[in-house]
């Protein structure tokens, strides 16, 4: 029985572990800054129709 009870013990330690680093990888991607959307190539209007 009690190698029964360690085995749900460590599966649970394990599922609990799991769900800590989960949140925490979601943690660390909300607290970075977003990111400006600028394009890196912009090309001028000479008031040409195409």
């Amino acid at each position: 029985m009690s190698r029964l009870l360690a085995a749900v013990l460590t599966m649970a330690a394990a599922a609990a572990l799991a769900v800590g680093a989960a949140l925490g990888v979601v943690a660390l991607l909300d607290a970075t800054p977003a990111q400006p959307n600028t394009p890196l190539i912009t090309y001028e209007n000479t008031g040409q129709e195409r």
